[in-house]
């Protein structure tokens, strides 16, 4: 009796997947699976050799259509997607039946892809993927340079190559093979029902995907390509460079002006361009407007979309494996530039229209221009419009409410301004005075840099960071800053502390530990060599710390260390700990369990939910449906495992994606 079919699949299309994205890929005309291999109950893996004329196994057919025979699959998402199409499946009709051993990987701490998650977990050289996968991948699965050596083909099939195809068959059975080795390495350590279905949810948010304005985009592009071209000859003329888009050059050009620059960063730019007059002021400008990155967001869109004008999987799921949070795909949503223009509409239409003059006489700083309109390509279906909500300070009030500070809690349950509320504790000045036109109004600017800094036990460098020195305030008075912050938010930093004691504790005792509702723990299997430290949260999930050990930090201090995929070179290594560290992940995640919350309870309420950015929801709604307060209302709504948390909620509806 079948239980469980472990699945692999190898596949060809002539779209570019990494451009395009999943979606786009299978709905190519010349997509089709090329190899399929299996695992049925765990036992060895079985091939079909479809570009061959081999078929699946009709038992295996059945039970691909079997809803109570669990799929598993490394990247579950693709091989879901694609034998929707095999099948003549609707995707979503059978979501529910797959589970994805990436995620599994992704919750438990470790990074995303096989072979990296293979060697992490710690399984044996012979049970990790074939090096050579990405060569025949390349080789079988996509389009081929045409040359005479080759007959001038287009594609490579199994007969053109047929020792390498015998070898991407084993390359095949190798990855079911590596992807139930890691799933029985993690099976002590489950994903929870809740986030299985989440994943789920997640996967038919990606598919309905989000409408894009085509005639925005091409304008976009079109008019991008005429402002490079004229910025490009004025700085010609102005330098006299070949290229002068060259940093080397233009750094060159610059020292004979008598300025010596060690680099062209944007921030060296922006402090040079106001220091600087005349054609070394212009040079510089023109830099930074050519230096504008949005154009590659449009260029992102324009090859993601669908023929139905749809962009798919942009979200992904469980992107930042340490809190759970979503990160972003193919036009990386979660890092749009944000827009200011009080006429978004009017510059919208001058870029449909292709209008670059007017467009440049109106704006000025076209890249600029265009680079704020990026957002407005997101637009709702046909008679729909877009309702935009989001949590209101949601981080501030989560650890407000974590760590019990009374005050805070205070200011979220009835005015919300916790800038101003911040400046009153620190500076002891009434909140009545911290208005605009009074002098106390500057106090405003000192509690708002320091709430978006010092939350998690950062200090003046903290503060530098999230601009303070740009907000007109000196490097000396920033560790006052910061003792008056701490000062003011007691609980805040016993909360810090706490954290961070318990987990050495924990370490030391192998004991488990209760801080503020959170449960710190040792979890272990010996048989299969994995260890955890573990946090966890309110709603039941865990935070996974890989592989635990104390060793002494950079201050000559103990500290909980855990092996991490490192946020700056990307790769997998040792990471060190602290209270405000953990601190931040555990806020942050159960932020995220909030988000997670509210976008179960939209889709039982009937609502698209077509994308989410950070702590923003975007629904796609009929326009007789679009009750902005109704949504309001649901994310406001009490949490059953967070008790007194004062949630609260802002938004919008509008004619395309914009920040209000």
């Amino acid at each position: 009796m079948i239980r469980t079919l472990n699945i692999d699949i190898e596949t060809y299309s002539s779209v570019d997947i990494k451009k395009a994205g999943l979606y786009k890929y299978v709905q190519s005309p010349d997509f089709e699976i090329i190899l399929f291999g299996y695992s049925v109950n765990g036992d060895p893996t079985k091939i079909v050799d479809l570009a061959q004329g081999e078929v699946v196994p009709s038992d295996i057919v059945y039970a691909l259509h079997d809803p109570n025979i669990t799929k598993h699959g490394y990247n579950a998402a693709f091989e879901w997607y694609c034998l929707s199409k095999f099948l003549g499946r609707e995707p979503i009709s059978w979501v529910d039946q797959w589970r994805d051993t990436m995620l599994h990987g992704m919750y438990c701490g470790f990074t995303a892809g096989l072979d990296a998650t293979a060697r992490a977990v710690g399984l044996p050289q012979d049970k990790q993927k074939m090096s050579v996968g990405k060569a025949l991948i390349k080789l079988f699965c996509t389009p081929t340079k045409p040359t005479k050596k080759n007959g001038n083909r287009t594609r490579t099939l199994p007969h053109h190559e047929p020792e390498k195809w015998e070898l991407f068959k084993e390359y095949c059975i190798q990855d079911v093979e590596v992807e139930k080795a890691i799933e029985k390495k993690l099976s002590n350590f489950p994903v929870p029902e809740q986030e299985e279905k989440l994943w789920q949810l997640d996967q038919k948010i990606n598919a309905t995907g989000v409408k894009v304005d085509q005639e925005l985009i091409d304008g976009a592009l079109y008019i991008d390509d005429l402002s490079t071209a004229q910025l490009t000859e004025e700085a010609v003329k102005i330098t006299g460079l070949a290229n002068p888009n060259s940093a080397a050059q233009l750094r060159g050009w610059l020292e004979e002006q008598g300025i010596k620059v060690e680099n062209l960063q944007k921030a060296t730019v922006e402090q040079l361009v106001e220091e600087t007059e005349g054609k070394v002021k212009r040079a510089l400008e023109i830099r930074q407007e050519l230096s504008k990155t949005s154009i590659k967001k449009y260029v992102a869109m324009k090859e993601a979309v669908g023929q139905d004008g749809r962009v798919r999987g942009l979200l992904q799921f469980y992107g930042a494996n340490r809190t759970g949070r979503w990160a972003g795909r193919l036009v990386q949503v979660q890092n749009l530039p944000r827009n200011y223009l009080e006429t978004l509409g009017h510059a919208r239409q001058l870029v449909k229209d292709k209008k670059d003059e007017a467009l440049k006489l109106i704006y000025g700083n076209v890249p600029d221009t265009l680079s704020q309109l990026i957002r407005t390509a997101f637009v709702p279906s046909e008679g729909n419009l877009l309702l935009i909500s989001d949590f209101s300070a949601i981080e501030a009030r989560v650890i407000a409410w974590l760590a019990h500070e009374q005050w805070r809690l205070d200011v979220f349950a009835t005015h919300g301004k916790i800038y101003e509320a911040s400046a009153s504790q620190m500076f002891g000045v009434p909140i009545e005075l911290i208005k605009k036109g009074n002098p106390e109004y500057e106090l405003r600017q000192k509690g708002k840099v320091a709430e978006l800094a010092l939350g998690y036990q950062g200090g003046s460098g903290a503060l530098i960071s999230m601009g303070a020195l740009n907000m007109g305030l000196s490097e000396e008075e920033l560790p006052d800053i910061v003792k008056r912050w701490r000062s003011s938010n007691r609980r805040i930093q016993d909360l810090w502390y706490s954290l961070e004691n318990a987990a050495l504790a924990v370490m030391r005792t192998g004991q488990p530990v209760g801080v503020k509702g959170l449960i710190l723990a040792r979890e272990s299997d010996i048989m299969n060599g994995l260890d955890f430290l573990t946090i966890t949260l309110p709603s039941g999930r865990k935070l996974y710390y890989v592989k635990p050990f104390l060793a002494e930090n950079d201050f000559g201090k103990e500290a909980v260390n855990y092996w991490g995929l490192d946020q700056t070179t990307r790769k997998w290594t040792k990471v060190s700990s602290y209270g405000g560290k953990f601190t931040e992940n555990v806020v942050q995640a159960i932020a995220r369990d909030c988000l997670a919350v509210t976008l179960e309870r939209l889709h039982e309420a009937g609502y698209q939910t077509i994308m989410h950015i950070h702590d923003e929801v975007v629904l796609d709604v009929p326009r007789e449906l679009a009750d902005l307060e109704t949504v309001e209302n649901i994310m406001k709504q009490d949490i059953s495992w967070a008790p007194g948390l004062p949630l609260n909620a802002d938004g919008f509806v509008s004619d395309y994606y914009m920040k209000d």
